[in-house]
């Protein structure tokens, strides 16, 4: 394993700025995430899908950069990347013939290569990320079968499968009725609470302000981060929605109230 991961776990953006096409999808982004649950958060269109790729490597920044433990990330070898960094996308790609248990499979290619036959450690990590996201009942069903919840499931535990340290989700509430989306909030709670590190894009605020750390985003700048309870995020969160909430306290979490007075 490369020696960088016994360094100190940080994932940073300095200075970031990303163009779509005509649109300025990131603006001069600079923070550092360390292990733990962060939230990313803003209204639609603020950059937050732009800022996860660019952070997971995916997405080349047309000034600044990304470094992940210390070394820019365009010097990580792909493959010992994916062994660090798992990455689930919004709309997650897998073929619809196979079975949800290969799909799962998927996940352990990082740590196995191509060639090489998965053994009785990547069956266990399989198994494990298939209780972790409530897929075990309907493994062997193929991928076309399945509802779309069903579907971000299983893609959710082919990113477990991984084993990486690092977990790096798209809207992974997306297609989730209100069951799944506690079960996989206290999943990413869990991940978190044992060292690990989750970096998730949401847009349900009550979600997110269970998260450990919070990033709030407005037109591709970083207008705050912090804590659930710290007042100038919840400032910024009142802000970049235009005034349509405010957070208030309810017993120990924090949460989202709409404003309907006008």
């Amino acid at each position: 394993m490369n020696s960088d991961v016994n360094k100190v776990a940080t994932l940073s953006a300095h200075g970031i700025s990303v163009a779509l096409g005509s649109t300025q999808a990131l603006r001069d982004v600079t923070l550092t995430l360390r292990p733990g649950w962060t939230a990313i958060v803003g209204p639609n269109g603020a950059g937050k899908s732009t800022l996860l790729r660019a952070l997971a490597g995916l997405q080349r920044a047309d000034a600044g950069s990304v470094s992940f433990i210390g070394r820019p990330i365009t010097q990580w070898n792909a493959r010992a990347l994916a062994q660090q960094l798992a990455w689930l996308a919004q709309q997650g790609e897998a073929t619809g013939e196979l079975t949800v248990r290969e799909v799962v499979h998927l996940g352990r290619l990082p740590q196995l290569g191509l060639f090489t036959a998965p053994g009785p450690a990547d069956e266990a990590s399989v198994d494990a990320a298939l209780v972790d996201a409530e897929c075990t009942g309907w493994q062997h069903r193929r991928l076309h079968e399945l509802s779309g919840g069903e579907r971000q499931r299983a893609l959710l535990a082919r990113a477990l499968a991984t084993g990486a340290p690092w977990l790096l989700l798209d809207e992974p509430t997306t297609h989730l009725d209100p069951l799944h989306q506690v079960a996989l909030v206290r999943l990413l709670r869990r991940h978190a609470a044992r060292g690990s590190a989750v970096v998730s894009v949401l847009h349900d605020l009550s979600l997110a302000l269970l998260a450990d750390r919070l990033v709030v985003l407005a037109d591709g700048r970083l207008r705050a981060e912090g804590v659930p309870g710290d007042p100038d995020l919840h400032a910024a969160l009142v802000d970049v929605f235009g005034g349509a909430l405010r957070i208030e306290r309810l017993g120990e979490r924090w949460i989202p109230v709409a404003e309907l007075e006008t």
